[in-house]
């Protein structure tokens, strides 16, 4: 599929840069609004006078064409200042969250690995303990000019020369497909990414666009560009509405009517919010004077994009995006308008046809373009298609590969399965990586059915009454076991949605070998920082045969605390099964144990010669080897379910589990061996020591591991 025209040309020199096209703005209408932050505006023309002047003071401190800024302030007028200067000295941004967690913001700063990063004095500290290198503070003494007008400065931007085919921005991909990369962009695809905005959206200098997002994200770049551009106002909502938790999305539509927004785009999970916020009082226009209502960054159903199309009204067009931040952020667009209802009641995800320039394909796992109504892997290509990863030359070859059937000979792979419909439009399938876990190539025919297979039973589970929100991944059930999972979030009180009535009605419901091998309902869907579904927090089933729930006297379903395939009953399963193990293997073996010391080891158990009241200590010794050893046999049986719910990599879970097994067992055979074997017999003392409490150490060891593992960082963005 290709955009229903090719973008313009989009300039040569400093006309073909997002600074070049800011300036134009700046100089035609200098004293239109800019920015509006927290009650004030900064115009046009100042706008572009401190950023010129924070510029010359970056190059003083050495940046220059060809190099990398990081920009770490929080929200406000300043981080936009600061892009703009880093941009006027030819360099490229890398939006960096200064309150992101350590960890993440030391991979970004060690792959990135930018020449200085533009922060602010109460960032410096931590940023530099981050790895962060050259911090120019912008409300520190010697940058005070450069940022302020207080002063002689420079009169105009830097004399450099500006590549429209150079870095503009380099983005931190949010690490749904595998860990966070640094992904890159250049002027000339952001210019070609805001053709298709403006054509699509119809932006003019008119426009007031709202700011929801984290510097960090990519849609924080697609929203200053779209507006600064475009010679629009740029509003910045006073929270975050992804990563503040004090964020209310009923202090939306107030913000939206006050600031008379028409543009803004957000999050899957912030639509989902705001539909349920109006759908109490349906009726009127509750966000009167918005155009362009936008959702992207994750699967939304048809069913979902048409409940807030209804909400709004008509006079707004609500559109669903998709795209990746390595192709622009976005590619195809899909709206509702004059559609009623879903075609044939079937669940469905539209993201529909490319913008302008844009073009998508779905290939089968060869690279070939597949015939519509065929799912395979969704591929980008286009003048908004980045240079790929830098200084990441072996990924960048793996997803942006050559293509015979692209006019530019390159297209990028998404990890994402799609379908092209009848008439023309994408339909989003799901992400292979969320359901699978990340993977290192092509995605698979294999690969292709799980995902398909999923996305039916997603569709089939949060279609049931009393279900909010559903997804279905495959997890790890067990060591070396993989199975398809489905979790649920219920209306409470609902009737019917314990785990064991809803795996039981998706098997009903479902082909045979289709449904998830159980339903797990939660409070929430784990989400990652970027609002997207955390598949590594999601809980595992409970283990066995997994029962029907019981019932009350009035025929209710009674589900507790999340019923047979949740998340509490999972953990109470789990107790119980090693429980009733222990009853019925461990006491037997400790049993066994008493009645063969003897007999094994004759003489091992006598105390005859120890004092009273020694050697009652002794023989309760001797107990608590036999009860040890019981349990120990008794773990290695039933144990592997317990090590495996907390979602260890499966060599640390078995290695785990054998190790709790020799830590318990052990002592029966080995003080036995000890009480009887003579003091002078090296060879057999030696070989004791080596066997038992070596390896006892080495148990401990690996049970110390066991419990201090984490994962490795990921993008929680």
């Amino acid at each position: 599929m290709t955009g229903t025209d090719t973008p313009p040309e989009l300039g040569t020199g400093r006309a073909g840069t997002l600074p070049g096209r800011f300036e134009e703005h700046a100089r035609a209408t200098p004293e239109a609004v800019a920015l509006r932050w927290a009650g004030t505006e900064l115009r046009y023309g100042e706008l572009d006078a401190r950023a010129d002047r924070l510029a010359h003071h970056l190059v003083g401190r050495g940046l220059r064409p060809g190099r990398l800024a990081a920009v770490a302030l929080g929200r406000g007028v300043e981080v936009y200042v600061a892009l703009l200067a880093v941009l006027k000295t030819g360099a490229a941004y890398l939006p960096l969250e200064p309150g992101a967690p350590d960890p993440l913001l030391r991979h970004v700063l060690a792959e990135a690995a930018p020449d200085l990063v533009v922060t602010e004095e109460a960032h410096r500290i931590r940023l530099t303990d981050a790895g962060a290198r050259e911090p120019v503070c912008v409300d520190a003494a010697g940058a005070a000019p450069a940022t302020r007008p207080a002063g002689p400065h420079p009169v105009g931007p830097p004399p450099a020369e500006l590549d429209p085919d150079g870095l503009a921005v380099v983005l931190t991909t949010s690490g749904t497909t595998g860990a966070p990369r640094c992904a890159g962009l250049s002027h000339r695809n952001l210019l070609a990414a805001h053709h298709g905005w403006r054509t699509v959206y119809g932006i003019t200098p008119a426009d007031r666009i709202l700011s929801t997002a984290s510097l960090e994200f990519d849609v924080f770049t697609a929203d200053w560009v779209r507006a600064l551009c475009s010679g629009a106002t740029l509003v910045v909502a006073p929270r975050n509405l992804t990563l503040d938790r004090a964020a209310d999305i009923a202090d939306l539509p107030p913000l939206i009517a006050a600031e008379r927004i028409t543009l803004l785009e957000l999050n899957t999970r912030t639509a989902r919010r705001l539909t349920a916020l109006l759908a109490p009082t349906a009726g009127g226009r509750p966000l009167a004077g918005v155009r362009v209502l936008t959702v992207g960054a994750e699967k939304w159903w048809l069913d979902e994009h048409l409940a807030l199309q209804r909400l709004v009204g008509r006079p707004t067009r609500v559109i669903n995006v998709y795209g990746l931040a390595e192709a622009s952020v976005d590619s195809t667009w899909f709206e509702v308008r004059g559609l009623d209802e879903v075609p044939g009641g079937a669940a469905l995800s539209v993201v529909g046809l490319p913008f302008p320039g844009a073009r998508v394909y779905v290939l089968d796992p060869d690279g070939t373009p597949l015939p519509d109504g065929a799912v395979g892997e969704i591929a980008l290509a286009g003048p908004g298609l980045g240079p790929g990863y830098p200084g990441r030359p072996e990924e960048t070859a793996r997803r942006f590969v050559r293509s015979g059937h692209d006019p530019d000979g390159r297209v990028l792979l998404t990890g994402d399965l799609g379908r092209i419909a009848e008439g023309g439009a994408l339909e989003f399938v799901g992400r292979a990586a969320g359901v699978l876990g990340p993977t290192d190539a092509r995605v698979s025919a294999a690969a292709a059915g799980t995902v398909s297979r999923a996305a039916r039973a997603e569709a089939r589970l949060r279609a049931r009454p009393g279900i909010r929100e559903a997804a279905v991944a495959e997890v790890e059930v067990a060591p070396g076991r993989r199975e398809l999972v489905g979790y649920a979030v219920t209306v409470p009180g609902a009737p019917d949605t314990d785990g064991w009535s809803l795996t039981a009605a998706l098997s009903a419901a479902l082909p045979a070998g289709e449904a998830p091998a159980a339903v797990v309902p939660v409070p929430e869907l784990p989400r990652t920082r970027a609002g997207k579904l955390d598949r590594d927090a999601l809980p595992l089933p409970a283990p066995g045969d997994r029962t029907p729930p019981r019932r009350s006297g009035g025929g209710k379903g009674h589900r507790g605390k999340g019923g047979g395939g949740g998340r509490s009953g999972g953990v109470a399963e789990s107790e119980s099964f090693l429980g009733c193990g222990t009853v019925a293997v461990g006491v037997p073996s400790a049993a066994a144990a008493a009645l063969l010391t003897d007999k094994l080891w004759p003489g091992s158990t006598d105390v005859s010669a120890v004092p009273a009241p020694y050697d009652t200590l002794f023989r309760v010794l001797y107990l608590f080897e036999w009860a040890a050893f019981g349990l120990g046999v008794a773990w290695l049986l039933f144990g592997a379910v317990v090590t495996a719910r907390q979602r260890r990599p499966a060599g640390l879970s078995v290695a785990a589990h054998l190790a709790v097994f020799w830590l318990l067992a052990s002592w029966w055979p080995q003080d036995n061996l000890y009480r009887t074997t003579r003091p002078a017999d090296w060879s057999a003392q030696s070989w004791l020591v080596f066997v038992f409490n070596v390896a006892l150490m080495v148990s401990a060891a690996i049970v110390v591991r066991f419990l201090t593992w984490q994962p490795r960082v990921r993008k929680r963005l």
